[in-house]
């Protein structure tokens, strides 16, 4: 057997929700059934949404313990492929504080109870008991990982898992801010009919932002570039239609925020995206 299967299952057991990465410590992307949200983007393994596809290929929200998946043909291409396995923190009731160097776990040390710790290339793991949201750059050399997020695993770890400490929940408030400023209208022409996009039906607007949240919220590195791309998709399609309003715009700005990027950072990619467009 694979011995990432192996691992797969075994941690499986313990109910840790699992997933294969590939090089580069990525998922493994949409299969044709499900790219371009054709699926409706909601894996089976959360009983939601119309998606059933077998396949590993819809990043954390793949991440199961069902052994008769994770040893499903489907899976079995990915297994051979796979570089790493991954686990959804939140799946398992966890969250992880990612402390990506030596400031970085010094300031664990004298801030955060003791808990149970998995060495990392450059840092540690601190894993504790209970969930939390997900935000990046919580501080410098930190990040937290528990909701719609996977994090590779790299072992069992030391010590005792503690439960999350009230300290970790106030680093994840701070970004986004609790009360967000409204966002800016839209100075786009409002075609007639209402506003509904007059090249597709209403349904491909709401693909579109669904594809934009899912492709910030599964950002690793370059979160801001990731940003942009997103914000310049949506609006390279329906910024002239009229069909954008003020709340997909929050939806948008809400996805970003929750992956750690301030409000200034979504304006100014937003504004750079509609400049780019001439809007």
């Amino acid at each position: 057997m694979n011995h990432r299967l192996h691992t797969a299952l075994r941690l499986a057991t313990t109910g840790l929700p699992v997933l294969p990465l590939r090089k580069g410590k990525v998922p493994f992307g949409n299969c044709p059934a499900c790219r371009d949200s054709a699926c409706g983007d909601r894996p089976h393994m959360k009983a939601a949404g119309p998606c059933w596809c077998p396949a590993p290929c819809h990043g954390w929200a793949a991440a199961t313990t069902d052994p008769g998946v994770l040893t499903s043909p489907s899976w079995a291409t990915a297994w051979r492929q796979a570089a790493a396995v991954a686990y959804h923190p939140a799946g398992a009731g966890l969250t992880v504080v990612d402390l990506d160097d030596a400031a970085a776990i010094a300031w664990a040390r004298r801030t955060l109870p003791p808990t149970r710790t998995v060495a990392t290339t450059r840092g540690e793991h601190w894993i504790y008991q209970g969930t939390t949201r997900s935000v990046n750059g919580v501080r410098s050399g930190v990040d937290v990982k528990s909701t719609m997020v996977y994090t590779r695993y790299l072992g069992p770890g030391t010590g005792t898992t503690a439960p999350l400490p009230d300290a970790v929940r106030a680093l994840t408030e701070q970004k986004p801010p609790a009360v967000y400023p409204a966002p800016h209208a839209l100075c786009v022409p409002v075609p007639a009919g209402g506003g509904q996009c007059p090249h597709r039906t209403p349904a491909y607007l709401e693909r579109g932002i669904r594809m934009a949240e899912q492709a910030i919220a599964e950002a690793r590195t370059q979160v801001h570039a990731t940003v942009y791309r997103a914000f310049l998709a949506v609006l390279s399609t329906h910024g002239r239609c009229g069909c954008l309003t003020d709340a997909h715009m929050a939806r948008l700005f809400t996805a970003a925020q929750a992956k750690g990027e301030s409000l200034r950072h979504c304006t100014d990619a937003w504004t750079n995206a509609r400049t780019r467009l001439g809007l």
